[in-house]
């Protein structure tokens, strides 16, 4: 829950990392199941945290997509229900707009002025653009196969570290020479605003199958930092490119993936050579949370935008961020 000033009074998250570890990714059915048995306990835990009864809200946001449908679709029911039984308005929220608002929150200034470039990479999605105001992101490119966390989840289980792969390459990662194998770069250098890592994962694959697993933890470090580093330098191409198209001295970064070490080092790093503004929340905020959905509901109630009880869920992302 949040306030006006995008003050977080409450952000309880249940996690199934460990439901979903032994899969080496997400089983949408177990998510939808076990959003089934939580969902009350989490309401229920965020009003008592801020202090608050269903009164007293101003309304009700939730996610409406993209993502699993199963699992949106419990969150859409459950919000359906408590905005109809509460006379309070239900705010239908993009999933990914609601990453991008992460470093609004808990501020002790304004955050990043509008327009401002926007990189938004997760397990989902891999989006560069300009954010022209809370509800205009102009998409000026967008992954083409696979999404950088994509690329770490299926890595990782090539390499039988488990689920969440981000997490656990990084951790390996900060062990290993990023010199040590040169993976490829797809797109990098080229014209244009898209990304491909679908390539990279292959490259990985194809390591793996001519030199087998590492015997180590140091090979297993190397490959890891290597691979690691090929996605940061993509990623961070894309944002200078953007920096120096748009003349925006502003750039925000969001998403699960936004919470990796080397690449906020070397975002930080660039930031300060280059003179530019960055904004990225903590890692905590960066993964999928409550508080960065209220964020935009807090937007669409001020500006009057309204769902209704005929809301449905979006599985897929339409190129389009509204």
């Amino acid at each position: 829950m949040v306030d006006e000033g995008f003050r977080i009074h409450s952000n309880v998250i249940s996690s199934q990392v460990d439901i979903h570890h032994e899969y080496g990714g997400v089983v949408p059915e177990l998510a939808s199941r076990h959003h089934v048995l939580n969902i009350v306990t989490v309401v229920d835990s965020a009003l008592k945290t801020a202090g608050v009864a269903l009164p007293d809200l101003h309304g009700v946001a939730v996610t409406a997509g993209p993502g699993l449908v199963g699992a949106l679709l419990v969150g859409l029911q459950f919000a359906k229900s408590l905005a109809f039984i509460s006379g309070k308005p239900l705010l239908a929220v993009d999933h990914l707009m609601a990453h991008l608002e992460a470093p609004f929150l808990d501020r002790e200034d304004a955050g990043p002025a509008f327009p401002h470039v926007c990189l938004l990479v997760s397990g989902g999605h891999t989006v560069i653009g300009v954010r022209r105001s809370p509800f205009d992101l102009e998409v000026l490119g967008a992954t083409r196969d696979d999404a950088a966390g994509e690329a770490y989840d299926k890595v990782a289980k090539m390499l039988g570290l488990g689920y969440p792969g981000g997490r656990l390459i990084d951790d390996h990662a900060s062990q290993g020479d990023r010199a040590a194998i040169r993976f490829p770069r797809a797109l990098r250098g080229q014209s244009g605003w898209d990304f491909s890592f679908s390539g990279l994962k292959t490259a990985v694959k194809q390591h793996l199958a001519n030199h087998g697993l590492p015997a180590d933890s140091k090979g297993l470090a190397d490959i890891c930092a290597s691979f690691q580093e090929a996605v940061v330098d993509v990623l961070m191409e894309r944002v200078r490119q953007a920096v120096d198209h748009t003349g925006l001295r502003q750039v925000v970064v969001a998403g699960g993936v936004a919470a990796n070490t080397r690449l906020r080092a070397v975002l930080e790093r660039e930031a300060t050579d280059a003179r530019w503004q960055l904004f990225v929340a903590p890692p905590i905020l960066c993964t999928d949370n409550a508080a960065m959905v209220a964020v935009v509901g807090q937007r669409r109630l001020e500006a009057g935008q309204l769902a209704d009880l005929a809301l449905n869920a979006t599985s897929s992302w339409s190129g389009r961020i509204s």
